[in-house]
């Protein structure tokens, strides 16, 4: 089965930035979406951007504009490049595989049909 492995994470101060890396361990990368989400403690998983196969971006309002997906098929990678950070960014990131890509952010919200999930990196942001 396909791995994914999330890295990158680390504890920052507010208003620095992080970038993420997820690694998969599979040539057919390139053939899925994907999708990176957040688990906060004792909140629910929140996804955050998506990602064609092609590289076509869509992104959660909450993280519009500070957040920003991209892909390499080539070396089999996905990143979350992180900016600003802020406390309420304080969470479990992790690395989907997916089944579908949306255009549409709603669409996320009522279906997220994830393949696969990595084991997830921690991002802490504290002064």
């Amino acid at each position: 089965d396909a791995q994914l492995v999330e890295s990158g994470g680390g504890s920052v101060p507010p208003g620095t930035s992080l970038k993420l890396i997820c690694t998969a361990s599979e040539y057919t990368f390139k053939y899925y979406p994907m999708s990176w989400v957040r688990q906060a403690p004792g909140k629910e998983l929140e996804w955050l951007a998506g990602t064609s196969t092609v590289g076509t971006a869509t992104y959660a309002g909450s993280v519009n504009g500070r957040f920003g997906i991209s892909r390499d098929n080539d070396k089999h990678t996905l990143e979350l490049q992180l900016n600003n950070l802020k406390s309420e960014d304080t969470a479990m990131y992790y690395c989907t595989k997916d089944r579908t890509w949306y255009a549409d952010v709603s669409r996320y919200n009522d279906t997220h049909d994830v393949l696969e999930r990595g084991q997830g990196t921690q991002v802490t942001v504290s002064s």
